[in-house]
């Protein structure tokens, strides 16, 4: 359809060529075979079709584990305390409600819902990934259990931006300023680097994590070779299992390589829950109350239990595209190629034999992402490393699902610190590489603003 094949198209030419064509539909059959059709609060919540009988036993107890609270240690429900001594939450649903995504705070009063500050100080830890705090650690921990001060508050407000689109229209975002108050445990480094983030959904980690990592690399173009104002970098991080350096793949950042490392530095980090990759508290050597703090085991969740969790958050079903063949859908997916979208969030990636899960292999997905980091402009920058991902560089995050987020989590708030109010918003934040696909979408006249917008929503 492009007459410029390697570049994006003219705002002119998309107008002209998306009314005078015939148009196929976009795939609809997002997670490949592990696709199910759910469109309810639940559509996040599903376990993927095709897996064994006997994980699909553990998938429904790892759900309980993913659900119930933590309770203090020690405690008559064994297999459930050691909750903290520091913590954010006291489930993995407390952040991501219903598989879902969360929420920030809407001012200085309240708090978010899956919503924390990643601290750290410049250079690079022990194992090449951020350098923590020294008094506070890599994560603010606004609660703690009794006789344990919480570390402090996220405090969060709002400045206005505005703007208008191509066509007159007026915009307005709101950029957050984040500040850090009631400290318990001294004064913060004057160095300190903060990035607000905030829980992403679920679902398809697994068939994310059977992609080969020879097929994201050859997304990569890191000195842009092409020339096309895109380039794409890998995140080399630590993989604690296999004690060496390894493909990022989730976080913000693609930070984390696997799923099992994942949510074991969620239930430290965010639960104050060891695991077998974690095995000790992570409090630092000026929290006393921390390190004397009674814990619930050796790790506080056991080995097969962790097990089931990772299977569970592996396994979560994709659920499929809504209305694939609607004129206005089928116009937006195409707009969203052209529009240069799709350099980023690439359509289709393959899997390849998932070692554990036969269900999650060798299947034809559709997560918009290419699992890669790229520059997002001085906008959306948080100005902190982490291991090779630079202060303006995040990994672009998967798409699908993103058009059930307000039916299954009950808001629209969008980007890894939940900014953006809706997917406009999201767009309008998008700068550096992006920027050329920003001003095009800005650029559009309103009905194809609509329809490319239509498309992200049957997502």
């Amino acid at each position: 359809m492009n007459p410029w094949p390697g570049r994006p198209a003219p705002v002119a030419a998309l107008v002209l060529l998306l009314s005078s064509c015939e148009l196929a539909p976009p795939p609809h059959l997002l997670g490949g075979d592990t696709t199910i059709f759910d469109e309810t609060p639940n559509a996040f919540a599903q376990p993927a079709p095709g897996l064994e009988r006997d994980d699909e036993l553990h998938f429904f107890v790892g759900n309980s584990f993913f659900n119930q609270n933590w309770v203090l240690a020690p405690a008559s429900t064994e297999a459930r305390d050691g909750l903290g001594p520091l913590f954010n939450t006291r489930s993995c649903a407390g952040c991501h409600f219903k598989d879902g995504r969360g929420r920030p705070p809407e001012g200085p009063r309240e708090m978010g819902t899956g919503y924390l500050l990643r601290l750290s100080l410049p250079g690079a830890g022990s194992d090449g990934g951020p350098r923590p705090e020294p008094g506070y650690g890599g994560q603010l921990q606004d609660q703690g259990i009794p006789g344990v001060p919480a570390e402090g508050r996220a405090v969060i407000r709002y400045e206005s931006v505005k703007g208008t689109f191509g066509d007159g229209e007026p915009w307005e975002l709101r950029r957050p300023v984040v500040s850090i108050e009631d400290v318990a445990y001294g004064v913060l480094s004057e160095d300190l680097l903060v990035s607000a983030r905030v829980a992403p959904q679920m679902i398809g980690m697994g068939l994310l994590e059977a992609v080969p990592e020879g097929a994201v690399l050859a997304l990569a173009d890191p000195e842009d070779a092409d020339g096309d104002g895109i380039s794409g970098r890998a995140n080399r991080v630590w993989d604690e299992a296999a004690g060496a350096p390894a493909l990022g793949r989730f976080g913000w950042k693609a930070n984390q390589p696997t799923v099992a490392q994942q949510a074991a530095g969620a239930f430290l980090g965010d639960l104050g829950i060891t695991t077998p990759m974690h095995p000790t508290n992570d409090c630092t050597e000026i929290q006393e109350g921390c390190r004397a703090a009674p814990g619930g085991g050796d790790p506080e969740i056991a080995e097969d239990d962790f097990r089931k969790v990772v299977l569970y958050a592996s396994t979560l079903a994709v659920p499929a595209m809504r209305d694939a063949e609607d004129p206005r859908v089928v116009s937006g997916f195409h707009l969203f190629q052209e529009t240069g979208c799709a350099a980023c969030h690439t359509p289709t990636l393959h899997t390849e034999e998932h070692p554990t899960f036969a269900a999650l292999s060798n299947q034809t997905i559709h997560p918009y992402t290419d699992l890669l980091l790229h520059d997002m402009g001085e906008g959306l920058a948080d100005g902190r490393p982490d291991f090779e991902a630079e202060g303006r560089e995040w990994r672009t995050p998967p798409l699908w699902g993103i058009g059930l987020v307000e039916t299954v989590n009950g808001h629209t708030f969008y980007l890894h610190d939940g900014r953006a109010r809706n997917l406009t918003e999201a767009i309008l934040w998008h700068g550096g590489e992006a920027e050329g696909a920003r001003d095009r979408f800005v650029a559009l006249p309103g009905e194809l603003r609509a329809a490319l917008l239509r498309f992200l929503e049957s997502l």
